[in-house]
Parts: C-alpha cells; sequence; structure tokens
C-alpha cells in the first residue's frame, strides 16, 4: 500500500476513535464506530493475500450487524426516552443489546469465536492495532454505561476469563496465543467495570503496554509460531532473556506489572464482599497462566530442531533494539512498587 494512503488511513483510525472517545451523544459515539471500522478493513486487507482478504471479510461481517444494533438500539431508546445521550439508557431491552453488541466488537466471550481466526490471518503490526486500539472505542461506551446490566457485565466479563485460558492452552500460533491474551485482559476489565470504572483504564493502559512489547518482540524476530521462539537467542539474545520475564508479567506472576491490576482487581472484589467471584477470576486466571508458562519455557530453555542440511547462522547482522521497545519492556515488569501509588487514584 501507498505510504500516503496508508497515512491517510490510519488517521482515521485516530479520528474514529477519538470522535467516540469525546460523545456522550449515540449519534457521533456511533459515527466513531463507523470511520474506525472503515479505516482498519483496508489496512487489514493491503497484504493482497488470501488469508488477509479473508480476515478482512470475516471482520466486516462482525462489525457491520454489531454496529447496526447498536444504531438501532439508539433510535429505540431515544424512541421510548426522547434522550439521545448515552448515559441515559433506561430501556432494558435496547440496553442490553448494545453491551451485547459492544460485546461482540472486542470479541469478548461467549460471541469471541471470530478474534482469534481474524488475528492469525494479519500481519503481527496489524494484529497490534486489532487487540489493542480497536479496544478503546467500545470499551469507553461501556464505561458510560457501567451503571447498568451488572449481572450481564460480570458474566461476560468471568466467561471471557474461563473462556480465553481454556482456549490458548492447545494453541501453537503466537497471534492466536495472543488474541486468547487479550479476551483474558478484557474479562478482567469487564469484571470490575461496574465497581470501578478507574481500575478497568488502568488494566487497559498495563494491557496495552505488555502487549505492545510482546508484539513488537515478535515482529522483529518473525516469530510467528512457537517453534520460533527458541531462534530468540541467535537472532537477539538480549531480548531472548527478557521474553520469558514479559510473558510471565502478561500472565500476571508477581513480582512483575501484569500482577498490579489483577491484585488491585481482587482487592477491590474482597473489599465489595464478592468473595466467589474474586476466587472463580484468580482460578481462570491459571489457565492463562499456564500458556504463557509454557511459551517462557520454550522460547528460554529449549534449543530449536537443526536441519543437518543448513546450520544456524549464530551471528546475525546487529538490530538496534528501538528505544520505545526497551522503555516498554522495563514497565512491563518493573511497575510492581507502584502498586500504592496507583490504588490512592482508584
Amino acid at each position: 500500500m501507498n505510504p500516503l494512503t496508508l497515512s491517510v488511513f490510519a488517521m482515521a483510525l485516530l479520528s474514529g476513535t477519538f470522535i467516540t472517545l469525546s460523545s456522550t451523544n449515540w449519534l457521533m459515539a456511533w459515527i466513531g464506530l463507523e470511520i474506525n471500522t472503515m479505516a482498519i478493513m483496508p489496512i487489514i486487507a493491503r497484504k493482497h493475500q488470501p488469508r488477509a482478504t479473508e480476515a478482512a471479510t470475516k471482520y466486516f461481517l462482525i462489525q457491520a450487524p454489531a454496529a447496526a444494533t447498536i444504531l438501532f438500539c439508539a433510535i429505540a431508546n431515544a424512541w421510548f426516552t426522547g434522550q439521545w445521550e448515552i448515559n441515559q439508557m433506561t430501556t432494558d431491552l435496547p440496553t442490553t443489546l448494545i453491551l451485547i453488541s459492544l460485546a461482540l466488537k472486542m470479541g469478548m466471550a461467549p460471541i469471541h469465536s471470530w478474534l482469534p481466526e481474524v488475528l492469525q490471518g494479519l500481519d503481527i503490526k496489524t494484529a497490534l492495532v486489532l487487540s489493542t486500539w480497536q479496544k478503546i472505542a467500545p470499551l469507553s461506551i461501556m464505561i458510560q454505561l457501567y451503571s447498568t446490566h451488572s449481572l450481564a457485565l460480570i458474566l461476560m466479563g468471568i466467561l471471557s476469563i474461563l473462556i480465553g485460558g481454556w482456549g490458548g492452552l492447545n494453541q501453537t500460533q503466537t497471534r492466536k496465543i495472543l488474541a486468547y491474551s487479550s479476551i483474558t485482559h478484557m474479562g478482567w476489565m469487564l469484571m470490575i467495570l461496574q465497581f470501578c470504572p478507574n481500575l478497568t483504564i488502568f488494566t487497559l493502559i498495563i494491557y496495552i503496554l505488555m502487549t505492545f512489547s510482546m508484539f513488537i518482540i515478535l515482529d522483529q524476530n518473525n516469530a510467528l509460531s512457537i517453534n520460533k521462539l527458541p531462534l530468540l537467542s541467535t537472532h537477539t539474545p538480549i531480548i531472548s532473556s527478557l521474553t520469558p520475564l514479559l510473558l510471565l508479567s502478561l500472565g500476571g506472576l508477581p513480582p512483575l506489572t501484569g500482577f498490579m491490576p489483577k491484585w488491585l482487581i481482587i482487592q477491590e472484589l474482597s473489599h465489595l464482599g464478592l468473595f466467589g467471584l474474586a476466587t472463580a477470576a484468580a482460578l481462570g486466571g491459571l489457565f492463562s497462566l499456564y500458556f504463557y508458562l509454557r511459551l517462557s519455557y520454550v522460547s528460554s530453555m529449549t534449543m530449536s530442531p537443526i536441519n543437518n542440511l543448513v546450520a544456524v547462522s549464530w551471528r546475525l547482522p546487529h538490530n538496534p533494539m528501538p528505544m520505545a521497545l526497551k522503555l516498554s519492556i522495563i514497565l512491563s515488569m518493573m511497575l510492581l512498587p507502584l502498586t500504592p501509588l496507583a490504588a490512592s487514584f482508584m
């Protein structure tokens, strides 16, 4: 794709998200979501490969009915109440349908099956955008609706934690594993959203930080499957030593940064007396921790299979690590001491 054309679509992608973020009106929020969807479609299909075209088609077939349902429910609510404001949703059926449509847009369980398949057909950088930036606009609308339908949010949250962890256990493709990781993290955010919206935003920031680091590492080493992770030690030895810690941070293992939002969420649920929900979330998080532990073992403690006919080159041209990657990796592993400071703002 022409760089100028790509920059135009990227600007439209940014604009759509910011329009939705700054909107309190259903019509403007819907317009922002549609701009976002239309801008990402050419970016997904720009590789001119069958898998990319298939991913773009699947993404469109999911996003179009979800957006149509949101607009229909907003019109129905305006018909019944005379209000177009997002926080004035007082009718039960349109509100429930909008929450389901937003969950479909983000790939939340139990309507999540499209997300791993779409991510598998994308290049790593586009998959990063789909896993992080595309979650912001729908989640911002959910935050404005958080005072209603507590049971629906809790059920979708706990299902996403369980299904995201369970689905990633038998995967060998890194993009599918990170797709299920995305489902799990969004489940944690959705579960605490109605009780502490600030904690949801904080969890999203930490998730984006860790996911950005992981995707960039995979992109630099073209590690599309688990079998290529052992080659990190020959390509980039420094990154190879940091990748297991980053993976364990994504899994939420203390004393790494990824443990901080889960700690705060479980603490908040315990303060509210929801001990059963906190226990279910903590036990569900063990599934995702298991497959992150498996990835850490593969990347750091195994050697890549070597073909006798072709020797693996040990010394490759030196590619300096970008400063943004260095900073994101450090923050993804060493922010846990700031937990009391973060908790004071919740």
